[in-house]
């Protein structure tokens, strides 16, 4: 009875396929991979597109649902969601809870500043106060790189950036495409230290005990990198006509390369 059991739990893609629908998560306030768009208010963005494109390949319907950064772990184990598909760096502590796809992009994980501060590499802020997202990538490279920092969290990227923007901290760390229009919209208030404290894998999650599901994502992520749509996806959001052009340096790689 207990094998029965593991079986119907590990059938996810079935019930995606009978249901028609892939219940896709993503970030809401994180522009420009999940964000309200001004006009429509509908949520948007690279990690949107790309939910969209995954459900496309499985041969359903994306169903979209908002999730914060601290819960998109916590959400997905519980199974409230296919899929997340929200700024999710890879790290081993999480792939202790959760099953990881591919990784679809990498980006430095860097710091803000003032730009009159007098910081302009990592080690200035070797002691200082540095905000970053509870529970994210960013808040983990700064503890490992800069273990004597002081390091106040957040809720969401706005709250962090709120936390420099008042002075309670020095430095806010974040991934380069989600900090650089703090630094492009600033007219020359904040600006990125030199180097990078990190380079983050990302990837999209799974819920453990889905291995047909994350067989079929990997797929699609193959399908989708080869056919050059996310490519196409990532020009759209991050390329030399946004405000943030970013090259997509690093391609689909599978995620035993970090391990």
């Amino acid at each position: 009875m207990l094998g029965v059991c593991n079986t119907a739990q590990a059938d996810r893609l079935a019930d995606i396929k009978a249901r028609g629908t892939l219940i896709c998560a993503t970030l809401t306030s994180s522009e420009p991979l999940g964000f309200a768009d001004p006009q429509s208010r509908e949520i948007v963005g690279f990690d949107v597109d790309m939910c969209s494109a995954i459900a496309r390949q499985l041969g359903v319907r994306m169903q979209h649902q908002g999730v914060s950064v601290q819960d998109r772990i916590p959400e997905l184990m519980q199974g409230r969601f296919d899929l997340v598909v929200a700024a999710l760096g890879y790290t081993r502590e999480r792939a202790q809870q959760i099953d990881f796809t591919a990784s679809h992009y990498q980006n430095p994980i860097r710091l803000i500043v003032n730009s009159d501060a007098g910081f302009d590499k990592i080690e200035d802020l070797a002691d200082k106060h540095i905000s970053a997202n509870k529970n994210s990538t960013p808040e983990a490279a700064v503890r490992r790189v800069l273990p004597k920092a002081t390091i106040i969290t957040a809720p969401d990227v706005r709250e962090a950036f709120l936390a420099l923007a008042q002075g309670k901290v020095q430095g806010l760390a974040l991934s380069q495409p989600s900090g650089i229009r703090f630094a492009n919209d600033s007219e020359g208030k904040y600006k990125f230290v030199d180097g990078a404290l990190a380079w983050e894998p990302t990837a999209m999650g799974v819920k453990k005990g889905e291995p047909a599901l994350l067989a079929a994502v990997n797929d699609a992520l193959d399908k989708l990198e080869k056919s050059g749509e996310t490519d196409a996806l990532w020009t759209k959001w991050f390329g030399p006509k946004t405000k943030y052009n970013i090259r997509r340096e690093k391609k689909l790689t599978p995620i035993s390369a970090f391990r």
